[in-house]
């Protein structure tokens, strides 16, 4: 995209849009994000990653990501599992050589898989264009083969880009990318040449990361926001289908005294009927249908 003041799609007020319908009637789609990472031991962790810079090896603040991976991450596969929700998991590449065995139970539980930088030490907007189109094409590449599946969305690291970013998905196959969490629905992005890109709602609140290391919310005060999040958004959909994005770490959301709140959440939730309980892009695909049904 060029650069500009705003981005490439038209403004669009929700309370003037067609209405947006789900499958079955469902009022609400609930896409739940696991961010599955790979931190080496070697790299400094960023400021923006819970880190402070400190130099490697960072044994303290590496130790706490990798029981995501160790523990964490097994325990959230359990509770999304319960209640029938399948991750859409924004993963490092790296991690495909280094934790298979993620993998291996991602695909077990037919999770889906979008690209998310090789590495959360490295950010796309901190490297030059040519590099930056590497590390899209190889994370996706690496991915592919460890799942057999290309994937179809992008959420980059620290939702970092440039603007280069969409055009560079768009080449290597993405049909959309999370990085835009500007909407409670999907929407069209247009780039040049007549190409275009889905953004699917991905959430700064409903996210563990800022909850727990930023605001420093307890695991009973993210439960509620959730809770909050969805009576709305349940109600709103009423009219016109919303999307729900929960946002998760396993290093946070996956430690003993945190998972009964997500627990919790899901239950209240689930209780709920016209509740579609959807992949990142079985949302784009379903969107992606009734626009082309409306142009």
């Amino acid at each position: 995209m060029k650069p500009a003041p705003y981005g490439p799609f038209s403004y669009s007020p929700i309370h003037q849009r067609a209405p947006l319908h789900w499958p079955n009637g469902a009022r609400l789609a609930l896409w739940v994000i696991p961010n599955i990472e790979f931190f080496s031991l070697q790299d400094t962790i960023p400021a923006g990653s819970g880190g402070g810079g400190t130099p490697a090896p960072d044994v303290p603040l590496w130790s706490v990501r990798d029981y995501g991976n160790r523990v964490g991450v097994f325990r959230l596969m359990k509770v999304l599992e319960r209640y029938g929700v399948r991750g859409t998991v924004a993963l490092n590449s790296n991690l495909c050589a280094q934790h298979p065995e993620i993998i291996e139970e991602g695909q077990r539980l037919n999770w889906e898989w979008m690209g998310h930088n090789e590495t959360n030490t490295r950010r796309l907007n901190e490297v030059d264009a040519i590099e930056e189109a590497r590390i899209i094409a190889d994370s996706l590449t690496t991915i592919e083969r460890a799942t057999g599946t290309r994937p179809r969305g992008w959420l980059g690291s620290g939702l970092q880009e440039t603007w280069n970013t969409l055009d560079r998905l768009v080449d290597n196959g993405c049909q959309y990318v999370c990085d835009w969490t500007n909407d409670d629905q999907p929407y069209v992005m247009t780039l040049e040449g007549g190409r275009s890109i889905v953004s699917v709602p991905y959430s700064h609140d409903i996210n563990d990361k800022p909850a727990f290391e930023k605001l420093h919310r307890t695991a009973d005060e993210f439960r509620d926001m959730i809770c909050r999040q969805f009576d709305v958004l349940y109600d709103e959909g009423g009219e016109s289908g919303r999307v729900m994005a929960i946002c998760l770490h396993p290093y946070l959301t996956g430690v003993p005294h945190r998972i009964g709140a997500l627990d919790a959440a899901l239950d209240h939730i689930c209780r709920h009927e016209g509740v579609w309980r959807a992949t990142g892009s079985e949302i784009c695909a379903q969107f992606l249908r009734q626009t082309v049904a409306r142009d």
